[in-house]
């Protein structure tokens, strides 16, 4: 899985490269969350930090071999007058180029804690297979 993001060039800084990410035309402010990926026998796993996000404000997708990731943050409603303002609340997206080898059928997900957490299962015929040796 790669993300679509166009990598910067040498004489571009990579925070003029993130800019190019078609998603931030949208209007209002969009961060990329960040994420691990994690490779097992049968699978692959994505967990994505969605701090501030709810369950019901997570919308995945996959379509055409793209996996999306767009997570709503609402801003914090403060009753008493902000002193200090360190955290900046906004919506969350990101995209992957999800191989063949992935059986999309079966793709998965669960969220709990600000964390969203992807299973990517491979298809049988992508999955290692112990072969075994005889002597001659």
């Amino acid at each position: 899985m790669a993300e679509t993001t166009t990598p910067p060039s040498p004489a571009q800084p990579k925070e003029r490269a993130e800019q190019t990410n078609p998603e931030r035309l949208r209007g209002g402010v969009f961060f990329t969350p960040r994420v691990d990926i994690v490779e097992s026998n049968n699978e692959l796993t994505l967990f994505a930090d969605l701090p501030g996000a709810r369950p019901d404000d997570v919308d995945l997708r996959y379509e055409q071999g793209e996996l999306t990731l767009h997570g709503r943050v609402s801003p914090r409603q403060t009753e008493r007058g902000l002193l200090l303002q360190e955290y900046e609340v906004g919506d969350f997206y990101r995209a992957f180029q999800i191989h063949e080898s992935i059986d999309a059928s079966k793709i998965g997900a669960e969220f709990k804690n600000g964390v969203l957490t992807v299973h990517l299962p491979k298809m049988e015929q992508a999955k290692p297979r112990q072969i075994s040796v005889r002597g001659a």
